[in-house]
């Protein structure tokens, strides 16, 4: 495979680029005290929820507007300086790290909701909008928007990232669910990408080139989105296995059956522990699927009932359900606790955590010799996945003094990604490449389609100032 050794993964390459003082003080002529150089500030926005460290900006504009966003692009364009977007700092692989140094441009305070055009369920807001302030602005129109990739992460992030998460069975990621962009380009112009209108046949879809391009090719300033009405019903519950195997087993013939489930998330039995610890909970220590279900209320009974059916029918026990808010929200404390339940169970430790997807009907195959591979390393570990589209993750719990273990971990995630893609399957399936995964992009795509990414990225950033770095090498 083309993925760098394991050993090269221990500290992804930095080739800093001077930041004139001249750009510094026009910055901070251009916008007070909203440009710092403050040490802490610049710490803050050089860091994401990957285990790499890199130097921080040499500066953080804190962008209130579209124009802003343009003044500042227009200006780090006249010295050939990178600019890196942050939203809330969650991302997982690296995305908005400075390896090339530049300036942050942090748009949290560009956080309205524009417009709520519930007739045709859509809702146009600004890149600093977190998920769960647009489901509480939403709430009373009885939508919702249904994306959740656990952290509670800026949509204009989620939508550079192409992100994904709980719901995605059902109602898919942000690929399906961006109708039309803002964009500010790497000249500092600003275009409009899409429209509000359901389908459009006029032109590139450049829409769907900026979702998932990770800053790569512009600033995300303004994000139109599908939205939907809030189920009339909704049930969820928690089942748990004799074996991951049984418990994906169970996945696979539920979604082969076409049961229209909302969400299915598998839990190891490493994490359950970690879980009961954390939150004082007295979950049975097996693996457990967690799962949802949206629809009429005869519908609902109906889908859970198959599903019961199905999984008594592979061992599962303990059915445990709950159709009232407060109870669905014990009953998922478990999943959205996971990561910092693992964290906590090694202090001191970092967490690398990855993902992969593969084609349901291969999600066995991949599964359970990953887990297998795991076991045998000796190294603490999490694993949760959304089964339900062949998506999972694990997380590797370091000690960071022992850098050994840093190597026995990537090679872990080596060897997970090389038999996702023997088995049809991509080498991130929700996280993105960012700095981690550019060598396996490469073999994912092969090397014709990464030069046609080179090729698009060099004609609109031809000084490439926009997020350089990531993705792949120029």
């Amino acid at each position: 495979m083309n993925a760098p050794a394991a050993s090269r993964h221990l500290v992804p390459e930095f080739h800093p680029r001077e930041v004139p003082a001249a750009l510094v003080e026009a910055l901070k002529a251009r916008f007070g005290e909203r440009c710092s150089t403050a040490l802490v500030v610049r710490e803050q926005h050089g860091r994401d929820e990957s285990s790499f460290t890199v130097p921080p900006p040499a500066a953080v504009v804190f962008a209130e507007s579209t124009a802003d966003v343009a003044e500042v692009v227009r200006l780090a364009a006249a010295h050939a300086v990178p600019v890196i977007p942050f939203g809330v700092g969650s991302s997982l692989e690296g995305h908005l790290l400075a390896v090339q140094g530049g300036i942050s441009i942090d748009v949290s305070r560009m956080n309205q909701v524009l417009s709520v055009n519930a007739e045709d369920l859509t809702v146009t807001v600004q890149p600093g909008v977190t998920r769960k302030q647009l489901n509480e602005e939403l709430k009373s129109s009885g939508l919702f928007f249904p994306i959740d990739p656990g952290a509670d992460a800026s949509l204009g992030g989620m939508t550079a990232t192409r992100a994904s998460g709980t719901n995605a069975v059902r109602y898919g990621t942000m690929r399906e669910n961006v109708l039309a962009l803002e964009v500010v380009t790497a000249s500092g112009e600003t275009i409009r990408t899409g429209t509000r209108a359901r389908k459009s046949a006029a032109g590139y879809d450049l829409t769907r080139l900026f979702v998932g391009s990770e800053g790569t090719l512009g600033v995300i300033t303004e994000v139109t989105l599908r939205i939907y009405p809030l189920p009339e019903a909704v049930s969820a519950a928690i089942c748990s296995f004799p074996s991951i195997a049984a418990a994906v087993h169970s996945v696979i013939q539920t979604v082969q059956l076409g049961v229209p489930i909302a969400r299915v998330e598998l839990i190891d039995a490493n994490t359950v522990r970690m879980v009961n610890t954390y939150a004082k909970l007295s979950l049975r220590e097996e693996p457990m699927l967690l799962m949802e279900f949206h629809g009429s209320p005869a519908s609902v009974q109906e889908q859970a009932e198959t599903v019961q059916q199905i999984a008594s029918e592979h061992g599962g026990q303990a059915f445990e359900w709950a159709s009232t808010p407060e109870e669905r929200t014990r009953l998922w404390t478990a999943r959205h606790n996971a990561y910092f339940a693992a964290v906590q169970s090694r202090p001191g430790c970092r967490a690398i955590s990855t993902d992969t997807c593969v084609p349901i009907s291969r999600l066995a195959d991949c599964l359970l010799d990953s887990v297998a591979e795991a076991d045998a390393s000796g190294l603490p570990y999490f694993l949760v996945g959304h089964v339900g589209d062949g998506n999972f993750h694990f997380g590797y719990l370091l000690d960071p003094d022992r850098p050994e273990e840093r190597v026995q971990a990537e090679a872990l995630n080596h060897a997970l990604v090389a038999r996702a893609l023997r088995l049809g399957g991509t080498c991130t399936g929700e996280h993105g490449v960012g700095l981690h995964k550019m060598g396996f992009l490469v073999d994912e795509t092969g090397a014709g389609a990464v030069e046609m990414m080179r090729t698009i990225k060099r004609a609109l950033d031809p000084l490439n100032i926009m997020n350089p770095g990531k993705i792949f090498a120029l």
